[in-house]
C-alpha cells in the first residue's frame, strides 16, 4: 500500500522534454523514467479517469497529441500536471510516478487494448 505522507522514492529531477510530450524523472535511488504525456493523461489518478473503484475507470480517447502545459508541486509528495486538453485534477505522487515508470509498457498496452474494445 502506498503512503502519501512518506514516499518510498524521491525524485531529484522532474523535467519535460522540449516538445512537452514526455516527462523525464530521475529518482534518488538511481531509477529513471521517461513517461509520455499520453500515458500520464490516460492513467491520471484523478476521479475523472480512475472513478471511485476499478469498475468505474474511464478510458479517455484520442490523447496521443496531448502535451503537459504545467507542473505544480503538491506539498513535498507529488505534482499536479496540467495537460493541453485542460485536464488538471490528477495528483501524481512520487511513488505513483515511479510505479508508472516501472510499468509503462504494460500500462500503455492495457490502455490500447481498452481503446480497441471501444471501437
Amino acid at each position: 500500500m502506498m503512503t502519501y505522507d512518506h514516499p518510498q522514492v524521491w525524485p531529484i529531477e522532474i523535467r519535460c522534454n522540449s516538445e512537452r510530450n514526455k516527462l523525464n524523472i530521475r529518482f534518488e535511488n538511481g531509477d529513471q523514467a521517461e513517461l509520455s504525456a499520453e500515458l500520464l493523461r490516460v492513467e491520471s489518478p484523478s476521479a475523472e479517469v480512475q472513478g471511485h473503484g476499478p469498475s468505474q475507470k474511464q478510458t479517455p480517447r484520442d490523447k496521443q497529441d496531448v502535451t503537459i502545459t504545467k507542473i505544480t508541486a503538491v506539498g513535498s509528495y507529488a505534482v499536479r500536471l496540467t495537460f493541453s486538453d485542460g485536464h488538471d485534477t490528477g495528483i501524481f505522487s512520487w511513488d505513483l510516478l515511479h510505479d508508472y515508470g516501472q510499468r509503462k509498457e504494460q500500462l500503455m498496452a492495457d490502455y490500447q487494448k481498452r481503446v480497441g474494445s471501444l471501437r
